[in-house]
């Protein structure tokens, strides 16, 4: 918490529009209830600047690399697979191909902002129902059948979004901006859409912990012990999908963060999801506001797609992880 509270004030304070320290906190304190209005020494832009542009941004990354990383542990407990990330069962896909169909259409604003996070969160929902209905056998959700249903509807969804990037002339960067991610031109509603998404996503995953912990057992050891195995799947399945599709509907594709950031405390903290679930929702901000405050503001004026960002810090990050798991196993072998 400290750590994210630090970061917080960091991103905060620093940005293209050369205000200082002072006159960012001193804004913001500003604000507070109690404090008498008026702008005071400061103008309306400055103002916005500070309130509507990077007070909303922080917040926003906050909550999508809380989203990300909640749903990277709802996935890999279920799964039973630390390599599994929010993109495995092809939600991601599935969301991209609602939002390039729609900015290839030209109707992002047919219902006004929300269209375009309302489609990529309905496709990508409707893509995991997909995939549960592809892997069911007499009722029952099969691990590997779930993984091998969810690679076969990635690549299905796949090769429609690249058709669509195909047939895009005009739109082509806009289609491409959004896959790679981005927090740019984001609002406070974007923050409100993803604030009941997590306060319903983390205390049902913290509900549901300790049955992750059994499922490591095996599904039919869980049984024995009292975990109602096919509910759990589908309950945490349809949640970290809920959480998926949020956070992609509101910012693109942004890899790595649900993958890394639960593979790590579980490095730390152990196996236990009681303490993987919470952490990863606080680290998952983290990671996702740096990795913001980087895109951002590396090459000042101009920002870089955050997807990008994440990937060139996650990927040999966790190319090194692998590696010293390796030399670990074996060493234990040895």
């Amino acid at each position: 918490m400290l750590l994210l509270a630090v970061s917080m004030i960091i991103s905060l304070s620093i940005g293209s529009a050369g205000l200082s320290f002072l006159d960012v906190w001193g804004i913001l304190i500003h604000q507070l209830p109690w404090m008498p209005s008026g702008t005071g020494e400061w103008s309306k832009g400055e103002i916005a600047i500070v309130t509507q542009v990077r007070l909303s941004r922080v917040l926003l990354a906050v909550l999508v690399g809380a989203c990300l990383a909640l749903a990277g542990t709802g996935f890999q407990g279920v799964l039973r697979n630390p390599l599994a990330d929010p993109y495995t069962l092809g939600v991601a896909s599935g969301s991209s191909v609602g939002a390039a169909f729609i900015i290839l259409t030209g109707m992002q604003l047919a219902l006004g902002m929300w269209t375009l996070p309302l489609v990529a969160f309905a496709t990508g929902a409707a893509t995991l129902l997909g995939v549960i209905w592809l892997s069911r056998t007499n009722g029952a959700m099969q691990i590997e059948t779930l993984i091998l249903s969810g690679v076969i509807i990635q690549s299905f969804l796949g090769s429609f979004v690249s058709l669509m990037v195909s047939m895009s002339q005009g739109v082509v960067n806009q289609i491409l901006f959004w896959i790679m991610g981005s927090l740019a031109m984001r609002s406070w509603e974007h923050v409100y859409l993803l604030l009941p998404c997590i306060a319903i996503g983390l205390p049902m995953l913290l509900y549901y912990s300790q049955a992750l912990n059994l499922f490591v057992l095996g599904e039919r050891h869980a049984a024995h012990l009292g975990v109602k195995v096919e509910r759990t799947k589908l309950i945490v399945l349809l949640v970290s999908t809920l959480l998926t599709a949020a956070a992609v509907s509101v910012s693109g594709v942004i890899g790595f963060v649900g993958l890394v950031v639960p593979h790590l405390i579980r490095l730390v903290m152990g196996p236990d999801y009681r303490y993987i679930t919470p952490l990863s929702a606080i680290c998952g901000g983290s990671f996702m506001l740096w990795s913001d405050t980087i895109a951002r503001m590396a090459l000042s004026p101009k920002e870089l797609p955050l997807g990008v960002i994440t990937a060139l810090i996650g990927a040999p990050f966790f190319a090194y992880l692998l590696h010293r798991r390796k030399k670990n196993e074996g060493s234990v072998s040895s």
